[in-house]
Parts: C-alpha cells; structure tokens; sequence
C-alpha cells in the first residue's frame, strides 16, 4: 500500500511539474497603479481583490496607490505596472510624443471635473462674475474647453490650492473640484454648494481609464481581458455592496473614513459615472469611437495636441467589445 501511495504521488508531482500544467494552477500576477491614494473612486478594483473576482479569473492583482509623486506612465513604460490608471487628454498626448501606451478600458463614462459655486448661482455661465480658483494642470485640460464654451477669462482666474477655505469665506469666489470630494468638505463646513458637473455640459473625455503598453496589448492580451472583465464585474459588485472594497481601501489609505466613501458612492451612483451613458447598453468600462473623436476635436480645438496626431493610436475597442457587464 505504501509503494503504491508513493507511485501515485510521485504521479501527481511529476503532472505538476509540467509548465502547461503549473500556468493552469498559478494565477497570473499583475501590478496595477491608480492615478490616487485609495478612496471610493477606486472601489471597483479593490471589490474584484476582495471578493476574489480577480481570482477567478486567474489573476493575482496588487492594486498600488498612486499619488501626486507617482508618475504612472513612467512606472509603466518602465515595467513595473501592467496596467495604470491614465486619462484621456494624457493618452492622446503621449502619443503625439511618441510613446507606446493604450487605453483599453474606462471607468468613468464621465469626468468628475466640477465647477462649485455659492447658493444663488444657477448656471455656470452665471460663474463668468466670479473669481475661479483654478489649478495650474487644469490648463491643459477643462480650463481651455470652459473659456472656448463660456466665455471665462484669465483674467478671473486664481491658482486653487487645493483648499476650500478661500471658496467659505468669500461668496464671490469659485473653484474647482472633483464630484466626490470637494462639495463634501464643502458641506461639512456649513454650506450646501451649487455643482456643476462639466460633463453633463458637453466636457468629453472619460476618466480613470486602463492604460497598458503597446507591448502588453500584443503579448498579454488574454490577461487584458481578464483583468477588464474583472474589473468590470467588481464595479457591478461594488455600487450593490461597497463594503468589501471600502474594507481594502481603508486598509492601504487608514486616513479615509466611511462616510466620504459613502459621499462618494452616492455620487457615482447619482451622476452615473460608471453605469450611465454608453455604459447603460454596452457594458461597464465600455469606450466608442465617437467619444474618443470628440476629445480629441476637443484638444486640437484647444491647442492642446496637433491635428496630424493619429489619435486613433490612444485606445483599442478590442475588450470592451467584447466584453458587457451590464449595470
């Protein structure tokens, strides 16, 4: 009985030994970088860690935090991130230097850009009397599209620090801000603001895309595809019961409490940030020609990028066609 246990065995070992046999038992790893420190906006990704979604696809996903000193693209470019989290306008001009990146999914059907204004204000044209509070990296992004589409002027502009405190003590004052973040620290202080999400007027591009290599696409597609699958399935999972996520999020950013988690849920959900638009009928993560058309109309209308850029370059459908995870 002992000899024929050991044959048995040493079987079982030599079948594990073989590569076809091990690349089935061994989930793939992957590195993926967000564009923040941990935070609601990022609860799809740790939902499919949590609830072993990835894991079921094979993957064995680290989720790193990226943040103000993190240079994604270069983590990519450089081979230690499969995928990052990129943006449009960021895309599209890497390729117009040249570099080999590709957008193959997007988070958000909307960007979270806002406008923020006083109680009283009731249209953003009304903000052309005000002084904006601007960031300098929104130069190159919504600032442009707002002065082409309203009329806003340099001239009104303020560097916005990245503080509200000048927007509460001033009424004659605007800023910026992220849907899910500022209006909340806004409201904490006393005051319910007017938000203006530029993309319900007309701001083009996603946010929170996947980025990959032009290397990666070729030679890892089928890893792709699992990993926006997955992803897919764990922002589904996560806007029904954000609980796992959350758990994972305060667990990599303990600075984050459950009640911005909860403001921020509550806004994706309410804007349709992830489920609305496109997203309604083709899927979570899904992208359109249209829409990358339209950015990139934008951005030479802007200045911001040459109109001989092949833009078409930035992003590949393959994935999301294929892949429908509906809301």
């Amino acid at each position: 009985m002992i000899g024929r246990g050991c044959s048995q065995w040493m079987a079982v070992l030599a079948m594990a030994l073989t590569p076809g046999f091990a690349s089935a038992q061994l989930p793939t790893k992957v590195v993926f970088y967000t564009n923040w420190y941990a935070e609601a906006e990022h609860g799809g990704f740790y939902q499919a860690v949590a609830e072993r979604i990835y894991a079921r696809h094979g993957l064995d996903v680290e989720v790193k935090m990226g943040g103000p000193q993190i240079n994604v693209v270069q983590l990519l470019l450089a081979g230690q991130a499969d995928l990052v989290m990129g943006y449009d306008l960021q895309t599209i001009k890497a390729i117009e230097q040249g570099l080999p990146v590709v957008t193959v999914a997007a988070t958000f059907q909307k960007d979270p850009a806002v406008l923020i204004g006083h109680p009283g204000v009731t249209a953003l044209p009304d903000l052309k009397s005000r002084t904006l509070l601007i960031g300098q990296a929104s130069e190159t992004t919504f600032w442009p599209w707002l002065k082409a589409k309203y009329g806003f002027t340099d001239a009104q502009k303020r560097p916005y620090a990245f503080s509200v405190q000048q927007f509460l003590v001033d009424q004659n004052v605007a800023q910026q801000g992220y849907l899910t973040s500022e209006p909340y620290t806004i409201e904490k202080a006393g005051i319910k603001p007017v938000v203006f999400l530029l993309a319900d007027s007309g701001y083009p591009p996603y946010a929170e895309t996947i980025v990959v290599t032009t290397k990666t696409l070729t030679d890892k597609a089928d890893m792709i595809a699992r990993f926006v699958r997955g992803s897919a399935e764990g922002w589904k999972s996560y806007l029904k019961d954000p609980a796992p996520g959350n758990a994972l999020i305060k667990k990599a950013n303990p600075e984050m409490t459950e009640e911005l988690m909860a403001f921020g849920v509550a806004k994706m959900k309410a804007y349709g940030l992830v489920t609305g638009g496109d997203a309604k009928t083709l899927g979570i993560l899904t992208m359109t020609d249209s829409r990358w058309k339209q950015t990139f109309d934008f951005m030479v209308s802007a200045g911001l990028t040459k109109a001989d850029v092949d833009y078409h370059k930035a992003y590949s459908l393959q994935f999301v066609k294929e892949i429908k995870v509906l809301p």
